[in-house]
């Protein structure tokens, strides 16, 4: 059993923070994890950029447990109905358990409660886990890969028509 939650408030930015560091260290093969002053502003970017900014926070059980997964989300500048999932962290250790997909449905739930048709997100196209999850998850390509403008590496954008009748 697990506990979502809807965080307008990003008072669980740490936790989501800690995630990310840990679940990019690892897909990166990096050993050392960003401190949270390094990582709490990548997420918090997000929160800044709408007030339909949310955080969704995934917990390993009902009672609270310790929180496994995340997604930062914010609507697409300029677009009303359309969404960015930023960033969908899994703790390392909690992959493979169903957080992740957890996590990805109770968005499109929120997305679709607070009124978008649509969602996008980014991929590294050599993060092939992560591009098999979000298809498996109904997500399809869009347009052609582009050079990610820090790193380099080509990436990515899928998109996802939310359906009502799915809820």
């Amino acid at each position: 059993m697990m506990r979502i939650v809807v965080d307008e408030a990003g008072e669980h930015l740490d936790a989501a923070a800690r995630i990310w560091a840990e679940a990019t260290s690892r897909r990166d093969n990096d050993k050392d994890v960003p401190s949270l002053e390094l990582s709490r502003p990548i997420i918090k970017r997000v929160l800044e950029i709408s007030e339909r900014s949310f955080l969704l926070m995934v917990f390993e059980d009902a009672d609270g447990g310790r929180p496994v997964a995340f997604t930062a989300v914010a609507p697409v500048p300029g677009v009303e109905d359309m969404a960015e999932l930023h960033y969908l962290g899994v703790e390392p250790p909690s992959w493979g358990r169903s957080y992740g997909a957890a996590a990805l449905v109770a968005t499109q739930d929120a997305l679709l409660e607070r009124g978008f048709a649509a969602a996008r997100l980014s991929v590294y196209v050599d993060n092939q886990r992560a591009v098999q999850f979000y298809q498996r998850g109904g997500w399809q390509p869009h347009g052609e890969a582009l050079s990610h403008p820090r790193t380099g590496k080509p990436e990515q954008q899928y998109r996802l028509f939310l359906d009502p009748l799915r809820r």
